[in-house]
């Protein structure tokens, strides 16, 4: 997730978009444990307002994930999609689908959840003139291409591929063959959405609502956002605590600090700089876990200087200039495993994961790459910089590793550096505005456990998470036909091929395989990772 989508296949501070409803953002009283059995973990502001349809990215997903249950919702344990408010999902063809939700939920606000808060919601993350981040994953709707025209004004309103049928029952056309459509349905962008957050918008991005075990108490921007347990919740995977402080750190290093100094629960991406302490810290509350999580490098293919002939040469060079056993053996403390594809051990493989399938463009070979970068013309510029955000993830360590292990196969002390954007969210922001003039980190968390997560939402060509602007018609008419083939053995297959052409072109160049790293204080207990490296926040117990 970008994160990131996916398929045709003076007084006090106040949130800009969430308006915080008291001065202190809420009733955490700092430390772990809190009163009323709330729990504080470490986060970062969102890019984004809370809307399911417009957020892409980790933290405000894990908000979402709080907020809202959808058709389908991810085993916090194997990933598998599993059904939550569909009663059933129907097909025939794997291109009509009848869906049925399940009867007696609410919203927090009592609004009742019915088929049209689905359709409803789908229509609004779709429309051009809303401008949801998330649009495209409903480009696999009959009708999409009329409410978010590629180009010129929308000429419909809503997506012709859906109707309500019933007040619990609505249908879905695609616009081809989609045999695993349903199992992408527990992605946040199909969320339901109450009727009041059309009839007073404003007032909805000020205090989300949603169906979730979980509502939004306040938010101060900078701070803090508190939720509490929902007592009404009609789901099986109740809160077994009072609530969730999320508290908003810009160094992980401080968030660490605060937790080995029980002034605070839960800490979700243990900084790279701490993991040698980490287990001399926190014992068997340390969490390093298998995710769905793989961190590449993304190239700003609207820039000329990185999209000229044999350009590929260059990105090439530099992916073999990159010593990736090295690095997360000694930043990471083998917390991440080198890559050599561009998906996920997770999947298996079954589901597509293909060890090796980098081939020598994933190994290190300072000579080879010395000699293919000069026959791609040389590093633009003469300088590689790496864009990376400053405030989390202790990304500047590898940053400088990956520069040095590029500078020492080139044999150039400057021919690489990082280049720091102080915040996650004017990080995000300025790749967004396509202001990008050299490689960037591009971690991808999936949104589900498909091999097509972790290329067409990258991939496809103006995919809203093509942060690059990569563009191939040979890769979008493979996952096209991957797309369409009932047969799943024979769609992963096609994808990839389509994965193939990714590697042939170094669309972008994969670093390293992520475990999920967290800790946990003493006043805390059941806390585990789901297989997307989020806090099953909602089993955590607070001792």
């Amino acid at each position: 997730m970008r994160g990131a989508t996916h398929a045709k296949w003076a007084a006090c501070a106040v949130a800009v978009v969430l308006t915080a409803t008291a001065c202190g953002g809420g009733d955490s009283g700092g430390g772990g444990g809190g009163a009323d059995g709330i729990v504080s973990s470490s986060w970062g502001d969102p890019q984004n307002p809370l809307e399911p349809a417009n957020t892409n990215e980790v933290q405000g997903g894990k908000v979402l994930d709080m907020v809202f249950r959808g058709l389908k919702r991810y085993n916090p344990k194997t990933g598998a999609a599993e059904d939550m408010l569909a009663e059933k999902i129907e097909t025939s063809d794997s291109m009509n689908f009848t869906v049925t939700v399940k009867d007696g939920w609410t919203f927090s606000n009592g609004q009742k959840v019915t088929a049209k808060s689905f359709v409803d919601a789908w229509n609004y993350g779709a429309s051009l003139k809303n401008n949801q981040k998330n649009a495209y994953f409903f480009g696999q709707i009959a009708g999409y291409d009329k409410v978010h025209p590629a180009s010129g004004s929308q000429s419909a309103q809503t997506l012709s591929g859906l109707k309500v049928t019933g007040p619990q029952t609505f249908t879905v056309k695609l616009d081809q063959k989609f045999s695993t459509w349903p199992d992408t349905l527990g992605y946040a962008a199909f969320a339901p959405l109450p009727q009041s957050f059309f009839d007073d918008h404003a007032a909805w991005l000020k205090k989300p609502v949603g169906n979730g075990p979980y509502t939004i108490k306040s938010y101060t921007k900078g701070s803090q956002m508190s939720l509490r347990k929902w007592d009404g919740y009609p789901g099986d995977d109740k809160a077994q605590n009072g609530g969730i402080d999320l508290k908003v750190y810009t160094d992980n290093n401080t968030a660490y600090t605060d937790l080995v100094a029980g002034n605070l629960d839960l800490v979700d991406d243990i900084p790279a700089s701490q993991l040698k302490n980490v287990k001399a810290d926190l014992g068997d509350r340390y969490i390093n876990t298998p995710a769905g999580i793989i961190q590449t490098l993304a190239f700003p293919f609207y820039d000329d200087a990185w999209n000229k002939p044999d350009s590929d040469k260059v990105r090439k060079g530099l992916s073999m200039a990159i010593n990736r056993k090295q690095i997360t053996e000694t930043i990471f403390n083998n917390t991440r495993t080198p890559a050599t594809d561009w998906t996920s051990p997770v999947l298996g493989v079954k589901g597509g994961y293909k060890s090796g399938f980098c081939g020598s463009l994933c190994d290190y070979d300072p000579a080879e790459a010395k000699k293919m970068i000069a026959e791609g013309g040389g590093i633009p510029g003469g300088q590689v910089k790496i864009g990376y955000n400053a405030d989390t993830g202790s990304h500047k360590d590898w940053v400088d590793a990956v520069c040095n292990s590029i500078n020492n196969a080139l044999g150039n002390d400057k021919a690489c550096v990082g280049s720091p954007t102080g915040t996650f969210a004017d990080f995000r922001n300025k790749i967004g505005q396509q202001k990008m003039t050299g490689p960037f980190r591009a971690g991808w968390q999936m949104d589900y456990p498909l091999i097509q997560n972790f290329l067409q939402p990258l991939y496809y060509t103006d995919a809203s998470s093509n942060d690059g602007k990569w563009s191939n018609e040979q890769f979008d008419k493979l996952v096209n036909q991957a797309n369409a083939e009932s047969d799943t053995a024979k769609a992963v297959k096609t994808f990839q091929d389509a994965q193939a052409v990714v590697r042939d072109n170094m669309a972008a160049i994969p670093l390293w395989y992520q475990n999920g790293s967290a800790g946990y204080s003493q006043n805390v207990s059941n806390v585990a990772l789901n297989p997307f490296s989020v806090p099953v926040y909602n089993e955590i117990k607070v001792n």
